[in-house]
């Protein structure tokens, strides 16, 4: 979901810019001076993000935005950074996933009571779950991208198995097994299907969901453990079968971005590769001549389509003395028709009911309806309102992934690391 092309000079000019410009400025003119800090990536995202601005400037002389660039690359420390000097911005975009210690550290303003009553009917209760800790709402979800299949056309239409659609997916056994035949039928060195899991805990436990996976469970003491169930090892168990037992999934995009499966994904190497939802820009602009690719849903379990997502975010700092100007300017930001300019410019879709009606969101062409069908299903990801879940991920699921995909430990290992070795993390996070 997260921007996958910044330059580290792009993110030092934003920590610069965000250490000299002071918070909630008010001008010598008597202007309102907001800070927008942007985490927009893409060229058609940056474009739609600064023309908004630049029209709510022009309606509101007397609160004026100032867009300042930011990276996904950095954001959580740089964040950190300023909200500890002092100097963070207004308005901050970010990913629900990143929220969590922030709220909990007192750092994001409450939004219950700031937000119009048409932006919170607007967005469904599930995806207001993804920002909501404690008793607080502390960011609006606006952009949301599950993850679905990037599939070569041609190679599957000859191969002759069932193609899936929202209605009738597949199942992990049925997908399991239609990979297994696809790898067949192309012949030496190529794959049905390339994983790039490069940050394989988000994919295992997003897409966990739809068999019944949930990992984290909180008690009444309010407190998270993690429990790895039959159900939390269906969808990594699929994958490390494809690679180590069927070899019907390549061993050397294990490692690797989504970026770097496309060159074989459109060479025929690769069949199928699961991408997150706004990869389907790229392709559009890389692809040869004559290259055919469609869009199919992820596999479904007893849970059906059921996803977890982390959506893009929009909040407000607590120490911002503009608060309700700069919640005007989220419900500016945040108009159905805007949201759509958003979605459109990242390739993702609208968490709003309004905006993701849109026609233009419902077309076959790139696969638009399929993932606007898949919207109704997702969910919070599991992880999201886990304290600790930063330093979980990185020391102990990252690298016990990793491993168990590539072959080097068994499921009992991963089941032990992920619960022993990872309780032992969330609880430094939890100590009354």
């Amino acid at each position: 979901m997260r921007g996958r092309v910044f330059t580290a000079a792009a993110a030092a000019l934003a920590l610069l810019l965000t250490g000299c410009s002071s918070d909630g400025d008010e001008a010598d003119d008597g202007k309102i001076r907001l800070r927008f800090q942007s985490l927009a990536w893409q060229q058609d995202s940056v474009e739609a993000n600064k023309e908004l601005v630049a029209e709510w400037n022009a309606a509101h002389p007397d609160i004026q935005v100032d867009y300042v660039q930011g990276s996904w690359d950095s954001v959580h420390d740089q964040l950190l950074t300023s909200f500890e000097g002092g100097e963070a911005p207004d308005i901050i975009h970010d990913a629900s996933d990143d929220l969590a210690d922030f709220a909990y550290g007192g750092y994001l303003a409450d939004l219950t009571t700031l937000l119009p009553a048409r932006l919170k009917a607007d967005i469904p209760a599930r995806s207001w779950r993804t920002t909501t800790f404690g008793q607080g709402i502390y960011g609006v979800p606006f952009l949301q991208e599950p993850r679905v299949i990037m599939a070569n056309k041609k190679i599957l239409e000859s191969s002759g198995v069932r193609i899936p659609t929202p209605e009738r997916p597949w199942s992990w056994e049925e997908f399991r097994q239609v990979t297994k035949e696809l790898t067949a039928t192309m012949g030496k060195g190529g794959y049905a299907i390339a994983w790039p899991l490069k940050e394989p805990v988000s994919v295992s436990l997003n897409l966990g969901l739809s068999a019944g996976g949930q990992l984290f469970h909180r008690g009444a003491d309010g407190k998270v453990t993690v429990r790895f169930t039959e159900a939390d090892g269906i969808v990594p168990g699929t994958v490390h079968d494809q690679v180590n037992t069927d070899l019907s999934a390549s061993r050397s995009t294990l490692g690797t971005g989504g970026s770097d499966a496309l060159p074989g994904f459109f060479g025929g190497k690769y069949a199928m590769v699961p991408l997150g939802f706004s990869y389907r820009q790229q392709i559009t602009q890389q692809a040869p001549k004559g290259f055919e690719w469609t869009v199919l849903p992820a596999p479904a379990g007893k849970e059906g389509l059921a996803q977890g997502v982390s959506p893009q975010t929009l909040s407000i700092a607590e120490d911002s003395p503009y608060k309700k100007e700069a919640a005007r300017f989220l419900d500016f930001f945040l108009q159905p028709r805007n949201m759509v300019r958003l979605a459109r410019g990242d390739w993702m879709l609208p968490t709003g009911t309004a905006a993701l009606a849109d026609p233009s969101l419902r077309t076959a062409k790139d696969g638009w309806a399929t993932g606007a069908a898949v919207a109704q299903q997702l969910r919070s990801a599991p992880a999201q309102s886990v304290r600790g879940y930063p330093e979980w991920k990185d020391k102990v699921a990252t690298p016990a992934f990793q491993e168990y995909y590539s072959g080097a430990i068994d499921a009992d290992e991963l089941r032990r690391r992920l619960v022993e070795d990872g309780n032992l993390v969330l609880a430094r996070y939890q100590r009354d």
